[in-house]
C-alpha cells in the first residue's frame, strides 16, 4: 500500500500513509470552504471528503446566487494515494500548503463548473478537538483547523458566468480528520444517544480587517457548554506576511458567549451578538446581521442521497437547484444552515458565516422537541 506520500518525512505510525492508524469505518479526512461577495451577490461553497476505511470520496460545490441555490454532488471509489484528491470534474489542488488552494469544477453535465483560488489572510487556527461518546464508545473524535481567506477566479451556472474578485470576495476553509458519525447506520442496539436524540452548535468565524474572529460552541439541552472557545486572529493583506505557525500572534478568549434571536417558527437565525473576553478583562462585543441564506445539504450534510460516505458506486455525479424561499425550513434536511452576515465589533465592519444546528430540545431557545419551530422573542 505504498503511496507518493510515503516519500516524505510525515509518517504518524508505522503504517504507510495510505493506512489509517485505526480501524474504525468512520475515519475521515476532509476539506470545507465557502466564498461570499461582500455586497451579498453569492455565497459558494465546498465540500470534500475521503473515507480511507470505507472506500469512499466524494465532493459537493454549491452555491446561492439569485435567491437559488445549485449544488453539484460527486462521489467515487476513494484512491490509494492521498495526493488524488478529484472526484470527477471536481478537483481540489494544494498550490501552496496553508497559503493557497485550487477548486476547480470542470465542464460537466449539471451545468455548474467553477475554477477558483483561494489565497490565505490568516495562519491557520487549531480549534479545540470534537470529542463525544455513546455510553463508553468513542463516536467523535477529531482535529480541525480554520483559516480566512480571500477568492479569485470564477463560476457559472447554466451558461451565465460570475466573476470572483479578491478585492471583494472573502471566505473561510477549515481542514479536518480523525473519527465522526458518517455513511451509513451501523447495526445494533439502539444507541443510548437516542434516548434524547439532539444537538446544538454555533460556529461563527468573521474577517473584520486588519483582524479576524472566531466562536464556537456544543451546548447540551439544558444550555450548558460542552464545549467553548474564542478568538482573535491577526490578518495579511500579503500572504507572505502571515507569521510562522509557532508565532501566530493568535489572542485565545478566557470566556466566550453568544446570545441567539430565532426566527419565529424556524431554526434560522435572526441576529446574534457574542461576547469574547480576553485574559486581561478587555471584551469584543460583536453583532451579526444575516443577509444570504446557505443550506449545508448543497454539499452532503444531512442529504438523503448524496450524505457524505454513502456508497455510490464506482463514480456518480448529480446536480439540482431549488428556490431558497420555496423550503420547509423545519424539514430535518434544511436546519443546518449556514448564513452570510454583516457583522460590527466596535468601530470595525465585517463579514462572516453563523453556522447553526440545533436539533432536540434545547431550554433557552424555546425549543421542545426534535424538530418545533422557535417561539416568538426566543434567545439563546
Amino acid at each position: 500500500m505504498i503511496t507518493s506520500f510515503d516519500d516524505y518525512c510525515i509518517h504518524q505510525t508505522h503504517e504507510p500513509i495510505a493506512q489509517p492508524s485505526q480501524s474504525d469505518r468512520n475515519f475521515y479526512d476532509r476539506y470545507w470552504f465557502n466564498g461570499m461577495d461582500t455586497s451579498g451577490a453569492f455565497l459558494f461553497e465546498v465540500g470534500f471528503g475521503v473515507y480511507p476505511n470505507r472506500w469512499i470520496m466524494d465532493g459537493h460545490f454549491s452555491v446561492t446566487v439569485g435567491g437559488v441555490q445549485h449544488s453539484f454532488h460527486g462521489s467515487r471509489r476513494a484512491p490509494k494515494d492521498r495526493i488524488e484528491t478529484q472526484v470527477g470534474p471536481l478537483t481540489v489542488q494544494i498550490v501552496k500548503p496553508m497559503r493557497q488552494v485550487r477548486v476547480v469544477l470542470a465542464s460537466n453535465e449539471t451545468g455548474i463548473e467553477c475554477d477558483l483560488l483561494f489565497t490565505a489572510r490568516t495562519a491557520p487556527t487549531e480549534e479545540p478537538k470534537n470529542i463525544l461518546y455513546d455510553n463508553d464508545r468513542l463516536i467523535m473524535h477529531n482535529s480541525r483547523f480554520t483559516q480566512f481567506g480571500v477568492w479569485s477566479g470564477s463560476f457559472t451556472v447554466n451558461g451565465e458566468r460570475h466573476e470572483v474578485d479578491a478585492a471583494t470576495t472573502r471566505g473561510a476553509r477549515d481542514k479536518s480528520w480523525g473519527v465522526r458519525p458518517v455513511g451509513e447506520t451501523e447495526a445494533g442496539a439502539p444507541s443510548i444517544v437516542n434516548a434524547e436524540p439532539g444537538v446544538y452548535w454555533t460556529w461563527c468565524p468573521i474577517d473584520f480587517g486588519d483582524v479576524c474572529t472566531q466562536f464556537g460552541t456544543f451546548e447540551d439541552h439544558d444550555g450548558n457548554s460542552t464545549q467553548v472557545s474564542g478568538c482573535l486572529v491577526p490578518a495579511y493583506d500579503d500572504p507572505d506576511q502571515i507569521p510562522a505557525a509557532e508565532q501566530t500572534g493568535h489572542v485565545e478568549m478566557h470566556e466566550a458567549r453568544h446570545q441567539i434571536v430565532w426566527t419565529p417558527g424556524t431554526r434560522r437565525p435572526a441576529s446574534a451578538s457574542f461576547q469574547l473576553t480576553q485574559k486581561n478583562g478587555t471584551t469584543h462585543e460583536i453583532s451579526v446581521e444575516p443577509i444570504t441564506r446557505f443550506y449545508m445539504l448543497g454539499i452532503g450534510y444531512q442529504h438523503p442521497e448524496w450524505g457524505h460516505a454513502h456508497w455510490k458506486g464506482e463514480e456518480a455525479l448529480g446536480g439540482e437547484s431549488w428556490v431558497i424561499n420555496d423550503l420547509d425550513e423545519l424539514d430535518y434536511k434544511h436546519i443546518h444552515i449556514h448564513q452570510m452576515v454583516k457583522a460590527t465589533m466596535g468601530d470595525r465592519a465585517g463579514i462572516g458565516t453563523l453556522e447553526t444546528i440545533v436539533f432536540g430540545r434545547h431550554d433557552p431557545s424555546g425549543f421542545k422537541d426534535i424538530l418545533d419551530g422557535a417561539p416568538d422573542s426566543s434567545t439563546s
